[in-house]
């Protein structure tokens, strides 16, 4: 079963590399973080630039994610503040917010069509724990100069016509999008500056050559100075010292038929929305009327028919009146993980950049990744040290994934228990 976003894109023929050529700087990975690094340095007015794909732009998680376009990472900001203190990690968050508005920025300024739907996200409360909310925007807005607005129970019923949540809070600077679209737009943008885009031309050996890199492909050849390696959860076998650091994790994404008016006895907002189970759903209602639906994530890559049921569970489980609606595409996607949860944006000791391990909340900072390695590469500006506290840590490949699942599992025992207390 095709993705929703693969169904609804038209795509540019690009060429295969059949040529050893030279270039400042060769990405390999065409997702967002690869085409974000270029298109920061086309801003910055570097021109030299190859970009390596294996399969074809936005074809990993960049091109199958949820949509949801606002700030953090995937370390929740509590742990963020505990492991930095208070001004390393208002920095590194405040690099995701300025990447949201960067985001509405290149939408505009290369008329990137999209579908952008600027009506914020809802972090919706599940277990009737005001406290737990309250806290929340306490931290957000204390530490982080940020303010969630509340949303009182009555009112977020309202817009949600489900008795699942409890009230919630709201991120009016968030929004949502289609994000193939979106990386396709980045990819026009950078072509058009000049920058060679090669699809189905994977990396498969880089080496040292002189004072740069040679990235070599099955039919041809890159000679760079700076090589930026950014192929997330679908590397394999080329550069073992980011390889290792992170882990291939799956989730499922699922899209219903359009629901037309039916759309408003569910959902009757144009928010982005996730409640507050470590083991959340994500959903947004699109243009067309049909619910976006994503959640659940495993260390296997399941049949678009099995994603079908599992979340057409986890919908019916939120709203039961639409038990009749038809699943029309479901699909999987590979993010990568690192162990602490952070994104790995640096230089490697040997000269190479990496920005991978973007899993779970992607947008923003692989657009912060891109802006940090394009100044680094094209300025000569540092990376924010705050990212070199996490750094490279090995994720123990098969144990990492089973201690991954493990992990998944009993945090959503830890959900099932606080909702029954609830």
């Amino acid at each position: 079963m095709q993705s929703f976003y693969e169904a609804t894109v038209w795509r540019p023929e690009r060429p295969v590399l059949k040529e050893a050529r030279e270039a400042r700087v060769c990405v390999v990975g065409g997702g967002l973080a690869g085409l974000s690094t270029a298109l920061g340095l086309v801003e910055r007015g570097v021109r030299d630039i190859v970009v390596l794909e294996d399969k074809r732009v936005g074809f990993g998680a960049s091109g199958r994610n949820g949509g949801f376009v606002f700030g953090g990472y995937s370390l929740d900001c509590a742990d963020l503040l505990r492991a930095l203190g208070p001004a390393r990690a208002r920095d590194l968050y405040r690099l995701t917010t300025d990447a949201v508005d960067l985001i509405r920025a290149r939408i505009e300024r290369y008329a990137i069509e999209c579908d952008a739907a600027y009506a914020g996200v809802i972090l919706a409360d599940w277990f009737g724990d005001p406290a737990r909310l309250d806290a929340q925007r306490k931290l957000m807005k204390t530490s982080f100069g940020v303010d969630w607005e509340p949303i009182p129970t009555d009112q977020l019923r309202a817009q949600l016509k489900t008795n699942r949540y409890h009230g919630g809070l709201f991120e009016r600077h968030g929004f949502h999008f289609h994000p193939l679209k979106y990386v396709l737009g980045v990819a026009g943008a950078i072509a058009r500056a000049g920058v060679q885009i090669y699809e189905q031309s994977p990396a498969l050996k880089l080496r040292r050559q002189g004072s740069g890199f040679s990235v070599e492909t099955a039919h041809g050849s890159i000679a760079a100075q700076h090589v930026v390696m950014a192929g997330g959860g679908y590397a394999r076998k080329v550069y073992r010292r980011v390889e290792r650091a992170v882990l291939p994790i799956a989730t499922y994404v699922m899209a219903t038929e359009p629901l037309g008016a039916r759309l408003k006895d569910a959902i009757a907002c144009a928010s982005a929305v996730y409640d507050t189970r470590f083991a959340f759903d994500y959903y947004r209602p699109l243009a067309d009327t049909r619910i976006l639906w994503g959640g659940r994530i495993s260390v296997l890559e399941r049949e678009p028919q099995a994603i079908a049921r599992l979340l057409k569970r986890d919908l019916l489980r939120v709203y039961p009146q639409l038990h009749d609606v038809k699943i029309e595409y479901a699909w999987a996607g590979l993010m990568s993980y690192a162990r602490h949860k952070m994104p790995l944006i640096g230089q490697s000791a040997d000269g190479v950049w990496h920005a991978v391990g973007f899993g779970g909340h992607g947008m923003a900072p692989t657009t912060v990744a891109g802006e940090l390695l394009a100044a680094a590469i094209g300025e000569g500006r540092p990376i924010p040290e705050g990212f070199a506290a996490f750094g490279l840590t090995p994720a123990f490949g098969h144990l990492g994934l089973a201690a991954a699942q493990l992990t998944y599992t009993a945090m959503q025992v830890r959900d099932a228990l606080a909702e029954r207390r609830g």
